[in-house]
């Protein structure tokens, strides 16, 4: 080894942290530690102990790794580690479970939670109970629309309660303040509800404070509450609820509490079960959906190819056009043809949809139309693809462009010296090697349109829809589809949603990696 190349021993040397640096470590390890402490307590009075476990496991990472010199690589990767199983695998584990449940509305509770809902929204008040003012309230800092409501009560001798759904406790009087007639006006650590936030709570209706004894403390309009008897009991040894007013007894069916002899109404509050591949049988065993699958699965295919290959055919020939080195100004002209790609989405699709409207709408009053372009099934389809068309193709443009100029020029010079047209040139030379750079972002492309969720929202939001079934939209992609499924209707069912999503990720893993295999073979053209 020549001198040149030997290191000196000073060099050897690892330069010294400075202090500044190691507080800042060690202050950041402090606060990890200290937001997994209060996460996990946060958990666990939701009763989440999977959760806890992994905010233990997540803090424990963080700490091997950043609270020593050593494992440098793991430093940079588990950041990224982190946020790949957080965001990417955890919410496939979740839609997988929920595709086997019949998690939707009325039936996003246990069984459990189900029957202590209609014990408590069975109370009824008891001649000669007692009569509390009340106000309702949340935690200091929790939503007001979803945190957990309690009740600030006032008893008939003065004395203040707190109210939960765990039960009634004293509550300590110090910063308590009341109004002239006893109401509870302000509490340390609570947020009180006006009256237009009561009303827009819907839970409120059914919430009831258990006592001993088995009744309970509800609400009688917006400032006083009782304490009363509930009239519905649960019989743990039949499995059986029992309504002493009416005598009637009910027994689950379908995660719901029915009437055993079968006449009237259930009860509302359901619960959430395990319900095996009911979820992908419906969809491909009932006539209706499966029709509805089978309509949309054909659109979303049409659409997502539709919209990639006039986008591609429209973004690569301006890209050819402007590629000429007699054209002028091309630098202006493309940045005027990437304004499309650089406005928003969201608001593009409206003002499209603005001009498409039949009375007032752009285009019917260039053209002279009289089209119902977001009410005619065959119309409204042609208008989300011109619209796609108008977002999509400055991004073929760009990726042309690019393509295109990375092409030796002496590949054109050598086929127009051999006699070969423009149109052969193109065929022979330029589209291969354009394919070779372009074809995996086709095939993203058509993933992404597989999914465009935003646009057909937007635009039509699934629609035009038949008398006959509301639920299925002429415009509808699979991915508007489940999203209906799980968030619209009477009864949201986010299972079902769920399972279409399962359906689509394999549809469009399948269609990619048919794509793929295809484009590797023109790798061969380099």
């Amino acid at each position: 080894m020549s001198q040149a190349t030997k290191s000196s021993p000073a060099d050897q040397v690892s330069t010294p942290t400075p202090l500044w640096a190691t507080v800042v470590k060690w202050l950041a390890l402090a606060v990890v530690v200290v937001a997994t402490v209060l996460l996990s307590g946060r958990l666990a009075d939701q009763g989440y102990g999977l959760y806890i476990v992994l905010a233990a496991m997540v803090a424990m990472a963080v700490l091997a790794v950043y609270a020593t010199r050593r494992n440098v690589p793991a430093k940079y990767l588990l950041p990224g580690l982190v946020l790949l199983l957080g965001l990417q695998v955890w919410p496939i584990v979740m839609t997988v479970s929920t595709a086997f449940t019949n998690y939707g509305d009325g039936h996003a509770i246990s069984k459990e939670e189900s029957i202590a809902a209609i014990v408590r929204s069975s109370v009824k008040e008891v001649p000669g109970s007692p009569r509390y003012q009340l106000s309702v309230a949340v935690p200091e800092g929790a939503p007001v629309a979803t945190g957990d409501a309690v009740y600030l009560l006032t008893a008939p001798d003065g004395s203040v309660k707190l109210g939960t759904k765990d039960g009634l406790r004293d509550l300590p009087a110090a910063g308590v303040e009341k109004s002239a007639t006893g109401k509870i006006t302000k509490a340390p650590g609570y947020r009180i509800l006006n009256a237009r936030e009561i009303n827009a709570r819907k839970d409120l209706t059914q919430f009831a404070v258990p006592v001993p004894g088995g009744g309970g403390i509800k609400a009688s309009g917006l400032s006083a509450a009782f304490e009363g008897k509930a009239t519905v009991t649960y019989d743990a040894a039949t499995d059986t609820l029992k309504d002493t007013s009416t005598g009637k007894t009910y027994v689950a069916k379908d995660a719901f509490w029915m009437p055993q002899d079968g006449q009237g109404q259930g009860f509302p509050q359901g619960w959430k079960e395990n319900v095996g591949l009911k979820n992908f049988q419906t969809i491909l065993a009932d006539p209706t959906i499966r029709a509805g699958f089978l309509m949309i699965f054909t659109w979303n295919i049409v659409f997502a190819a539709l919209s990639v290959i006039t986008t591609f055919v429209l973004g690569m020939l301006l890209a050819l056009l402007f590629n000429d080195e007699r054209l002028k100004g091309k630098g202006f002209y493309r940045a005027v043809l990437v304004l499309p790609y650089a406005i928003p989405g969201f608001v593009t699709a409206l003002l499209w949809a603005s001009m498409f409207n039949q009375e007032f709408g752009l285009v019917n009053s260039i053209t002279g139309l009289g089209i119902d372009w977001l009410g005619n099934a065959w119309a409204a389809k042609a208008a989300i693809l011109i619209t796609n068309l108008w977002l999509g193709f400055p991004y073929m443009f760009l990726i042309c462009t690019g393509a295109l100029q990375s092409i030796p020029t002496d590949v054109r010079e050598a086929a127009k010296i051999d006699g070969a047209s423009p149109l052969r040139t193109l065929r022979s030379i330029i589209m291969p090697l354009l394919l070779v750079a372009v074809g995996p972002l086709l095939i993203a492309s058509f993933a992404f349109n597989f999914n465009n969720f935003g646009l057909i929202f937007l635009l039509t939001g699934g629609g035009p829809f038949e008398a006959a079934n509301t639920s299925i939209g002429s415009t509808d992609l699979l991915i508007t589809y489940a999203f209906r499924l799980a968030f619209s209707g009477v009864a949201p069912n986010f299972g079902l949603a769920a399972a279409v999503s399962i359906f689509i990720f394999f549809i469009v893993a399948l269609m990619s990696y048919t794509g793929f295999r295809r484009t590797k073979g023109l790798e061969e053209v380099n």
